[in-house]
C-alpha cells in the first residue's frame, strides 16, 4: 500500500513539472514592432509586450475573452488585434504601451487583422462577409474576403472579394501581398500537396490582381 501511495505521489509530481514546462508553448503570434524595440505576443488569451532585447513581459490586455493576432502600426505606436469580447472575433485597437482597447468592427462574422495601411489611417483585415455573386463557391462562410476599417472607427470598405489572408501593405500603399485559400484543407496539415494548396499573390491597388508565386 505504501509503495502504491509513493507511486501516485511521484506521478502527480511529474505531471506538475510537465505542466510547468509546457506553459511557454502557449506563447504564440509574436509580432515585432517596426522600430525593432518591442515584441507583442499572445499568452493564454491575452496580449503581452516584451523588449526585443529580452526582459520581463507585461500584459497589454487582461480580459476573460480570447485576444490574439497582434498587428503593429507603421510608427510602432498602436496595435490592432482580434478579440471575441462580444461573441465573435472583432478588430480592436489600443496604444502600444497599453490602455483602453477600442472596438472597430461590429459584424457577426469573425474579423482578423492583417496590417495597417501605409498612411496608418486604416486597418486591413480578413472576414467572411460577402462573396462576389460570380464566385463559383458563392455563398461561402469559410473563404474570407479582404476589407479595411478606419483606425478612428467608421464604415468598412471591401478591398477584394476573393479569399485573401495574412495581407501585408507596402510602404507606399501601392501593393498588397497575401495568400489565398482555395478550399477546406486542414491549415495544420504538414507537407500538404493538392489542388487547394495556397499561393502567394500581389495586388497592385490600381491594377488587376497578379499571381506572385505558385507552390
Amino acid at each position: 500500500m505504501n509503495r502504491l501511495f509513493l507511486q501516485i505521489i511521484l506521478l502527480l509530481a511529474s505531471s506538475q513539472l510537465l505542466a510547468q514546462d509546457a506553459d511557454p508553448l502557449w506563447l504564440r503570434y509574436p509580432a515585432i514592432s517596426p522600430d525593432g524595440q518591442n515584441i507583442v505576443f499572445t499568452y493564454k488569451g491575452d496580449l503581452y509586450s516584451v523588449s526585443s532585447a529580452g526582459g520581463k513581459a507585461y500584459p497589454l490586455t487582461l480580459h476573460n475573452a480570447h485576444e490574439f493576432m497582434p498587428v503593429w502600426s507603421k510608427d510602432s505606436k498602436q496595435i490592432a488585434f482580434a478579440s471575441n469580447r462580444y461573441g465573435n472575433y472583432d478588430v480592436f485597437i489600443l496604444p502600444a504601451e497599453g490602455g483602453k482597447a477600442t472596438r472597430l468592427t461590429y459584424h457577426s462574422a469573425n474579423d482578423y487583422p492583417s496590417d495597417f495601411s501605409a498612411d496608418q489611417n486604416h486597418i486591413v483585415f480578413s472576414s467572411s462577409r460577402l462573396d462576389a455573386k460570380t464566385n463559383q463557391q458563392f455563398p461561402s462562410g469559410t473563404l474570407p474576403e479582404l476589407y479595411q476599417v478606419p483606425t478612428a472607427g467608421g464604415r468598412v470598405h471591401q478591398l477584394l472579394t476573393t479569399a485573401a489572408q495574412d495581407a501585408r501593405c507596402s510602404q507606399d500603399g501601392q501593393l498588397i501581398v497575401f495568400h489565398d485559400r482555395k478550399g477546406y484543407e486542414d491549415p495544420f496539415r504538414k507537407h500538404h500537396t493538392s489542388t487547394v494548396t495556397r499561393d502567394l499573390w500581389r495586388y497592385k491597388t490600381q491594377t488587376p490582381i497578379k499571381k506572385a508565386y505558385t507552390t
